[in-house]
């Protein structure tokens, strides 16, 4: 594989891991999608996402994660799980895309960067979604899972059509997303207990 075409494929883990923050089995499904119609070519040991099997089962866990989320009280628990598997399915998303760079490479950039990107977004959408709930007691956490699923769909979009500029979007939102948690970490940290 060609340093260009490395590349998109990072891009494209990035944007399908960062998407797993928001929703874990989202873009895990479109990108099952993706492979069936020839739009993402993932390396050997995850061509089982390619498969009608895989795409039934994670569009129908797509579907009840998606429904779960509606439901004000049930949404602030489901993150207890949703945060560890999203970054396990961000890990996942960035392995499957990655070139063949030997086992070893491939899974530390797969943990750092997609786990990582999965991880950051997730964070900031528990912490969104807390807000919401201490402010709204609940009323407005429909509003903000509607905003995580069009974030996600359209992340995950991005990252199979327009890789690069998924890359470009979610660096972005990371920054910003850091920077937020590190502007929260201070004022903790200064303000007297």
């Amino acid at each position: 594989m060609e340093f260009h075409e490395s590349i998109v494929a990072i891009a494209a883990g990035v944007g399908l891991s960062a998407a797993a923050g928001l929703r874990v089995f989202v873009p895990l499904f479109i990108a099952s999608l993706a492979i069936q119609f020839g739009y993402l070519e993932v390396n050997e040991s995850f061509a089982w996402l390619g498969h009608w099997t895989a795409t039934v089962a994670l569009g129908t866990a797509a579907l009840l994660e998606v429904g779960v989320y509606y439901i004000p009280w049930l949404d602030n628990v489901l993150d207890t799980i949703a945060t560890p598997a999203a970054i396990i399915a961000g890990t996942a998303a960035t392995a499957a895309v990655l070139p063949e760079l030997g086992p070893a490479l491939e899974w530390v950039i797969a943990i750092l960067v997609g786990g990582g990107s999965a991880g950051v977004v997730q964070g900031a959408s528990v912490l969104a979604r807390g807000t919401s709930t201490a402010g709204s007691g609940g009323l407005g956490n429909p509003v903000v899972s509607t905003g995580e699923l069009g974030g996600s769909v359209g992340i995950s979009l991005l990252a199979v059509f327009l890789p690069i500029l998924a890359l470009i979007i979610v660096a972005v939102l990371l920054f910003f997303v850091i920077r937020l948690f590190l502007r929260l970490f201070r004022r903790r940290r200064v303000s007297p207990a």
